[in-house]
Protein backbone atom coordinates (compact mmCIF):
# COMPACT_ATOMS: atom_id res chain seq x y z
CA UNK A 1 0.00 0.00 0.00
CA UNK A 2 2.66 2.07 1.37
CA UNK A 3 4.23 1.83 -2.64
CA UNK A 4 1.27 2.33 -4.40
CA UNK A 5 0.92 5.76 -2.62
CA UNK A 6 4.73 6.36 -3.20
CA UNK A 7 3.97 6.08 -6.95
CA UNK A 8 1.20 8.11 -6.94
CA UNK A 9 2.46 10.87 -5.08
CA UNK A 10 5.89 10.67 -5.44
CA UNK A 11 6.39 10.60 -1.44
CA UNK A 12 6.53 8.36 1.06
CA UNK A 13 3.31 8.31 2.92
CA UNK A 14 3.31 8.97 6.54
CA UNK A 15 1.33 7.37 8.93
CA UNK A 16 -1.03 8.58 11.41
CA UNK A 17 1.36 7.49 14.03
CA UNK A 18 4.63 9.07 12.67
CA UNK A 19 2.89 12.43 12.03
CA UNK A 20 4.70 15.30 14.16
CA UNK A 21 2.90 16.48 17.11
CA UNK A 22 1.93 20.40 17.13
CA UNK A 23 4.46 22.80 17.59
CA UNK A 24 4.66 25.44 20.41
CA UNK A 25 2.92 28.23 18.07
CA UNK A 26 -0.10 25.67 17.57
CA UNK A 27 -0.37 25.07 21.26
CA UNK A 28 -0.02 29.13 22.37
CA UNK A 29 -2.75 29.44 19.85
CA UNK A 30 -5.09 27.03 21.53
CA UNK A 31 -4.17 28.15 24.73
CA UNK A 32 -4.74 31.56 23.93
CA UNK A 33 -8.27 31.05 22.40
CA UNK A 34 -9.42 28.91 25.82
CA UNK A 35 -7.65 31.57 27.62
CA UNK A 36 -9.91 34.41 25.99
CA UNK A 37 -13.07 32.44 26.14
CA UNK A 38 -12.38 31.94 30.13
CA UNK A 39 -12.23 36.18 30.05
CA UNK A 40 -15.11 36.70 28.16
CA UNK A 41 -17.45 34.53 30.11
CA UNK A 42 -16.18 36.48 33.32
CA UNK A 43 -17.03 39.33 31.37
CA UNK A 44 -20.17 38.36 30.65
CA UNK A 45 -22.51 39.83 33.78
CA UNK A 46 -20.73 43.28 34.46
CA UNK A 47 -21.37 43.52 30.63
CA UNK A 48 -24.65 42.74 31.42
CA UNK A 49 -25.02 44.99 33.96
CA UNK A 50 -24.02 47.63 31.77
CA UNK A 51 -25.83 46.75 28.76
CA UNK A 52 -29.24 46.58 31.05
CA UNK A 53 -28.93 49.12 33.93
CA UNK A 54 -26.81 51.55 31.63
CA UNK A 55 -26.96 51.47 28.04
CA UNK A 56 -30.86 50.06 27.90
CA UNK A 57 -31.80 52.85 30.37
CA UNK A 58 -31.26 55.47 27.85
CA UNK A 59 -34.30 54.69 25.98
CA UNK A 60 -36.53 56.26 29.07
CA UNK A 61 -35.11 59.49 28.26
CA UNK A 62 -38.13 59.41 26.13
CA UNK A 63 -40.21 60.37 28.62
CA UNK A 64 -38.03 64.05 28.36
CA UNK A 65 -40.70 64.78 25.64
CA UNK A 66 -43.98 63.51 26.67
CA UNK A 67 -45.75 64.09 29.59
CA UNK A 68 -44.98 60.46 31.11
CA UNK A 69 -48.40 58.98 33.35
CA UNK A 70 -46.91 55.98 35.07
CA UNK A 71 -50.23 54.20 34.27
CA UNK A 72 -50.24 55.17 30.79
CA UNK A 73 -46.61 53.99 30.17
CA UNK A 74 -43.84 55.21 28.01
CA UNK A 75 -45.27 55.13 25.10
CA UNK A 76 -48.74 55.51 26.37
CA UNK A 77 -47.90 58.65 27.46
CA UNK A 78 -48.95 61.84 25.04
CA UNK A 79 -46.30 63.31 23.44
CA UNK A 80 -44.81 67.36 24.45
CA UNK A 81 -42.37 68.09 22.21
CA UNK A 82 -39.59 70.25 23.82
CA UNK A 83 -42.09 71.49 26.37
CA UNK A 84 -40.38 70.09 29.22
CA UNK A 85 -37.51 71.73 28.34
CA UNK A 86 -38.91 74.99 27.80
CA UNK A 87 -40.76 75.04 31.63
CA UNK A 88 -37.09 73.71 33.15
CA UNK A 89 -35.34 76.57 31.36
CA UNK A 90 -37.56 79.15 32.21
CA UNK A 91 -37.82 77.46 35.84
CA UNK A 92 -35.72 79.89 38.77
CA UNK A 93 -35.13 76.73 41.13
CA UNK A 94 -33.79 75.06 38.27
CA UNK A 95 -31.02 77.43 37.52
CA UNK A 96 -30.43 78.04 41.09
CA UNK A 97 -29.84 74.30 41.63
CA UNK A 98 -27.45 74.72 38.18
CA UNK A 99 -25.60 77.33 39.48
CA UNK A 100 -25.36 75.59 43.14
CA UNK A 101 -23.61 72.30 41.48
CA UNK A 102 -21.29 74.51 39.29
CA UNK A 103 -20.21 76.30 42.32
CA UNK A 104 -19.59 73.05 44.36
CA UNK A 105 -18.06 71.56 41.47
CA UNK A 106 -15.60 74.07 40.96
CA UNK A 107 -14.65 73.85 44.55
CA UNK A 108 -13.96 70.53 44.74
CA UNK A 109 -11.73 70.24 41.48
CA UNK A 110 -9.65 73.77 42.85
CA UNK A 111 -9.28 71.80 46.42
CA UNK A 112 -10.08 68.14 46.26
CA UNK A 113 -8.39 67.40 43.13
CA UNK A 114 -4.83 68.12 44.21
CA UNK A 115 -5.10 66.37 47.99
CA UNK A 116 -5.14 63.27 46.52
CA UNK A 117 -2.08 63.60 44.42
CA UNK A 118 -0.07 65.47 47.54
CA UNK A 119 -0.41 62.70 49.32
CA UNK A 120 0.27 59.65 46.99
CA UNK A 121 3.38 61.88 46.48
CA UNK A 122 4.15 62.06 50.91
CA UNK A 123 3.51 58.09 50.63
CA UNK A 124 6.13 57.84 47.99
CA UNK A 125 8.10 59.33 50.00
CA UNK A 126 8.18 57.57 53.40
CA UNK A 127 10.81 54.72 53.08
CA UNK A 128 9.30 52.80 56.26
CA UNK A 129 7.03 50.10 54.24
CA UNK A 130 5.61 49.37 57.65
CA UNK A 131 4.54 53.29 58.20
CA UNK A 132 3.35 53.97 54.70
CA UNK A 133 1.11 50.53 54.73
CA UNK A 134 0.18 51.81 57.97
CA UNK A 135 -1.07 55.29 56.92
CA UNK A 136 -2.50 53.88 53.75
CA UNK A 137 -5.09 51.91 55.95
CA UNK A 138 -6.06 54.58 57.78
CA UNK A 139 -6.30 57.12 55.08
CA UNK A 140 -8.43 54.22 52.70
CA UNK A 141 -10.89 53.84 55.56
CA UNK A 142 -12.91 56.43 55.33
CA UNK A 143 -13.83 55.78 51.70
CA UNK A 144 -15.84 52.76 52.89
CA UNK A 145 -18.07 54.17 55.14
CA UNK A 146 -21.20 55.60 54.18
CA UNK A 147 -22.72 59.30 53.74
CA UNK A 148 -25.32 58.76 56.22
CA UNK A 149 -22.18 58.09 59.17
CA UNK A 150 -20.50 60.37 57.48
CA UNK A 151 -22.78 63.37 57.75
CA UNK A 152 -23.74 62.15 61.68
CA UNK A 153 -19.90 62.27 62.40
CA UNK A 154 -20.14 65.97 60.90
CA UNK A 155 -22.80 66.90 62.78
CA UNK A 156 -21.46 65.23 66.13
CA UNK A 157 -18.47 67.68 66.12
CA UNK A 158 -19.16 70.48 64.30
CA UNK A 159 -23.20 70.81 65.10
CA UNK A 160 -24.93 73.19 67.27
CA UNK A 161 -24.75 70.87 70.51
CA UNK A 162 -21.57 69.49 68.75
CA UNK A 163 -18.27 68.62 70.35
CA UNK A 164 -16.30 71.92 68.83
CA UNK A 165 -19.51 73.80 70.96
CA UNK A 166 -19.23 71.99 74.03
CA UNK A 167 -15.56 73.22 74.01
CA UNK A 168 -16.73 76.55 73.39
CA UNK A 169 -19.26 77.08 75.63
CA UNK A 170 -16.76 75.17 78.72
CA UNK A 171 -14.50 77.98 77.74
CA UNK A 172 -16.88 80.95 78.18
CA UNK A 173 -16.78 81.59 74.22
CA UNK A 174 -19.50 81.97 71.81
CA UNK A 175 -20.97 79.06 69.95
CA UNK A 176 -20.77 78.10 65.68
CA UNK A 177 -23.49 75.98 64.16
CA UNK A 178 -21.45 75.39 61.02
CA UNK A 179 -23.28 72.73 60.04
CA UNK A 180 -26.36 74.54 59.83
CA UNK A 181 -24.47 77.95 58.33
CA UNK A 182 -25.75 78.36 54.67
CA UNK A 183 -22.68 80.45 54.06
CA UNK A 184 -20.41 77.50 55.46
CA UNK A 185 -22.17 75.02 53.47
CA UNK A 186 -20.41 74.89 50.24
CA UNK A 187 -16.80 75.08 51.99
CA UNK A 188 -18.31 71.89 54.61
CA UNK A 189 -19.05 69.45 51.71
CA UNK A 190 -15.98 70.10 50.42
CA UNK A 191 -14.51 69.28 53.70
CA UNK A 192 -16.48 66.07 53.57
CA UNK A 193 -14.85 64.63 50.59
CA UNK A 194 -11.74 65.22 51.09
CA UNK A 195 -11.98 63.32 54.66
CA UNK A 196 -13.44 60.64 52.76
CA UNK A 197 -12.05 60.06 49.77
CA UNK A 198 -8.91 61.72 49.70
CA UNK A 199 -6.92 58.55 50.93
CA UNK A 200 -8.51 56.58 48.01
CA UNK A 201 -7.82 58.58 45.44
CA UNK A 202 -4.14 58.48 46.10
CA UNK A 203 -4.20 54.54 44.38
CA UNK A 204 -4.03 55.39 41.04
CA UNK A 205 -1.16 58.59 41.84
CA UNK A 206 0.64 55.84 43.53
CA UNK A 207 0.73 53.39 40.98
CA UNK A 208 1.81 55.72 38.25
CA UNK A 209 4.66 56.61 40.93
CA UNK A 210 5.88 53.26 41.35
CA UNK A 211 6.27 53.59 37.40
CA UNK A 212 8.78 56.15 37.79
CA UNK A 213 12.41 54.82 37.18
CA UNK A 214 14.61 55.62 40.26
CA UNK A 215 17.41 56.40 38.28
CA UNK A 216 16.58 59.78 36.57
CA UNK A 217 15.77 60.90 40.56
CA UNK A 218 19.75 60.19 41.11
CA UNK A 219 20.73 61.61 37.85
CA UNK A 220 18.84 65.00 39.23
CA UNK A 221 20.24 64.57 42.43
CA UNK A 222 23.41 64.11 40.87
CA UNK A 223 22.94 67.37 38.59
CA UNK A 224 22.17 69.23 41.45
CA UNK A 225 18.35 69.47 41.30
CA UNK A 226 16.26 69.69 44.77
CA UNK A 227 13.10 68.43 45.57
CA UNK A 228 10.78 70.49 44.08
CA UNK A 229 12.88 70.28 40.86
CA UNK A 230 12.83 66.78 40.95
CA UNK A 231 9.41 67.05 41.59
CA UNK A 232 8.76 69.30 38.73
CA UNK A 233 11.25 68.25 36.04
CA UNK A 234 10.93 64.11 36.60
CA UNK A 235 7.68 63.33 38.73
CA UNK A 236 5.23 65.34 37.31
CA UNK A 237 6.20 64.77 33.42
CA UNK A 238 5.85 60.69 34.23
CA UNK A 239 2.51 61.19 36.06
CA UNK A 240 1.13 64.10 33.82
CA UNK A 241 -0.88 61.84 31.84
CA UNK A 242 -2.54 60.14 34.49
CA UNK A 243 -3.54 63.97 35.62
CA UNK A 244 -4.92 64.53 32.63
CA UNK A 245 -7.49 61.34 32.30
CA UNK A 246 -8.30 61.86 35.54
CA UNK A 247 -9.66 65.82 35.15
CA UNK A 248 -10.98 64.77 31.66
CA UNK A 249 -13.19 62.08 33.82
CA UNK A 250 -13.73 64.29 36.65
CA UNK A 251 -14.73 67.69 34.41
CA UNK A 252 -17.19 65.17 32.16
CA UNK A 253 -18.87 64.15 36.14
CA UNK A 254 -18.50 67.73 36.91
CA UNK A 255 -22.39 68.13 37.61
CA UNK A 256 -22.73 64.91 40.05
CA UNK A 257 -21.17 66.56 43.16
CA UNK A 258 -22.62 63.53 45.38
CA UNK A 259 -26.81 63.41 45.61
CA UNK A 260 -26.60 61.22 49.00
CA UNK A 261 -24.57 64.05 50.97
CA UNK A 262 -26.43 66.85 49.70
CA UNK A 263 -29.89 65.31 50.46
CA UNK A 264 -28.75 64.32 53.92
CA UNK A 265 -27.95 67.71 54.66
CA UNK A 266 -30.17 69.92 52.58
CA UNK A 267 -32.89 70.35 55.45
CA UNK A 268 -30.31 71.74 57.67
CA UNK A 269 -29.42 74.91 55.60
CA UNK A 270 -32.38 74.81 52.69
CA UNK A 271 -32.89 74.66 49.45
CA UNK A 272 -31.41 77.43 48.59
CA UNK A 273 -27.79 76.50 49.48
CA UNK A 274 -27.95 72.66 49.61
CA UNK A 275 -30.08 72.22 46.28
CA UNK A 276 -28.00 70.82 43.29
CA UNK A 277 -29.34 69.36 39.98
CA UNK A 278 -29.93 65.25 41.60
CA UNK A 279 -31.75 66.64 44.06
CA UNK A 280 -33.91 68.99 41.98
CA UNK A 281 -34.42 65.83 39.73
CA UNK A 282 -35.41 63.86 42.65
CA UNK A 283 -37.69 66.25 44.28
CA UNK A 284 -39.71 67.09 40.83
CA UNK A 285 -39.70 63.89 39.64
CA UNK A 286 -39.68 61.49 42.53
CA UNK A 287 -41.82 63.33 45.08
CA UNK A 288 -43.43 66.13 43.25
CA UNK A 289 -44.77 63.59 40.55
CA UNK A 290 -43.49 65.48 37.06
CA UNK A 291 -41.54 62.73 35.58
CA UNK A 292 -41.33 64.44 32.43
CA UNK A 293 -39.87 67.69 33.67
CA UNK A 294 -37.16 65.42 35.84
CA UNK A 295 -36.15 63.63 33.15
CA UNK A 296 -35.45 66.60 30.93
CA UNK A 297 -33.38 67.65 33.46
CA UNK A 298 -31.55 64.87 34.27
CA UNK A 299 -30.94 64.81 30.17
CA UNK A 300 -29.66 68.26 29.99
CA UNK A 301 -27.21 67.23 33.15
CA UNK A 302 -26.13 64.04 30.69
CA UNK A 303 -25.88 66.51 27.94
CA UNK A 304 -23.71 68.92 29.30
CA UNK A 305 -21.10 66.24 30.53
CA UNK A 306 -20.92 64.54 27.35
CA UNK A 307 -19.75 67.89 25.89
CA UNK A 308 -17.75 68.80 28.85
CA UNK A 309 -15.76 65.18 28.46
CA UNK A 310 -15.41 65.75 24.23
CA UNK A 311 -13.96 69.60 24.71
CA UNK A 312 -11.60 68.34 27.73
CA UNK A 313 -10.48 65.30 25.50
CA UNK A 314 -9.75 68.12 22.21
CA UNK A 315 -7.61 70.43 24.87
CA UNK A 316 -5.84 67.50 25.71
CA UNK A 317 -4.96 66.48 22.32
CA UNK A 318 -4.04 70.09 21.51
CA UNK A 319 -1.60 70.08 24.49
CA UNK A 320 -0.01 66.45 23.58
CA UNK A 321 -1.44 64.14 25.46
CA UNK A 322 -3.06 61.15 24.61
CA UNK A 323 -6.79 62.02 26.62
CA UNK A 324 -9.37 59.35 26.82
CA UNK A 325 -9.58 58.21 23.57
CA UNK A 326 -8.15 59.76 20.15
Amino acid sequence: MAAVLRERTGREAVSPSRRRPPDARTKRKGFHSRRSRTLFLLMLPGLGYFLVFHYGALVGNVIAFKDYVPFDGIWGSPWVGLDNFQRMFQDTEFWDAVLNTLWIAVLQIVFYFPVPLALALLLHSLTWSTVRRFVQSVAYLPHFISWVIVVALFQQVLGDTGLVNSYLGDAGLSTVDIIGNPDAFKPLTVAQVIWKDAGWGTIIFLAALSQVDEQQYEAAAIDGAGPWRRFWHVTLPAIRPVIVLLLIMRLGDILSVGFEQMLLQRDAVGPQAAEIIDTFVYYRGIIGGDYGFAAAAGLFKGVIGAVLVYAANKVAHRLGEQGVYK
